[in-house]
């Protein structure tokens, strides 16, 4: 099975979500379509497996962020280390890119995005309130979304990016974070 999951996982990168079908994994892995339906019985099935697993991988260096968030942390700080703790994740995901457009795209995969999301945002609320982020609780879980969706979209970019402008990139996304806290 984690052999199916390392192919697909590369022909996402290559092909991208539209054009991976059950047909070019089994044919990549040089089985038949029928013993790969007797591991998945269609190509959302992988990739939600793909997600979830990407997403247990993002949620335990999110865990390792909280567990290193004090009362003494400061906000430039705490950006610096949930930063530095997400890079990995999204570069260890190959066709991360992709996986998270078809997560965005295909509703049994959007399902399991926004519990993940929803998940992250009430932690990272909580961890707000620790580094003495101002605001109501609402205010607080609307700037743990709006840090959410800015960490993964510049992050992805990075992961596309080489050398200095993942660098510039990585730089822009800490300052731009701190400054939303900071507020």
């Amino acid at each position: 099975m984690q052999q199916i999951l390392d192919l697909t996982a590369r022909l996402l990168e290559r092909e991208g979500p539209n054009r991976l079908t059950t047909n070019l994994v089994a044919s990549e892995l040089g089985v038949s379509v029928g013993t790969l339906y007797h591991y998945f019985p269609n190509k959302h099935s992988i990739l939600h497996v793909l997600g979830a697993n990407w997403l247990e991988a993002w949620q335990r260096a999110f865990a390792t962020v909280e567990a290193l968030t004090t009362g003494q942390t400061t906000v430039a700080e705490f950006v610096d280390r949930a930063v530095d703790n997400m890079l990995p994740v999204y570069r260890s995901q190959r066709g991360v890119r992709h996986l998270v457009q078809a997560m965005f795209t295909i509703p049994e995969l959007r399902k399991l995005d926004e519990h993940s999301d929803e998940h992250a945002v009430q932690r990272l609320a909580l961890m707000f309130r620790r580094l003495r982020v101002r605001g109501t609780a609402a205010e607080r879980e609307r700037l743990a979304r709006l840090y959410l969706k800015i960490s993964n979209a510049l992050l992805l970019e990075t992961i596309r990016q080489k050398g200095n402008a993942a660098q510039r990139t990585l730089s822009d996304l800490k300052q731009l974070l701190v400054q939303l806290l900071r507020r």
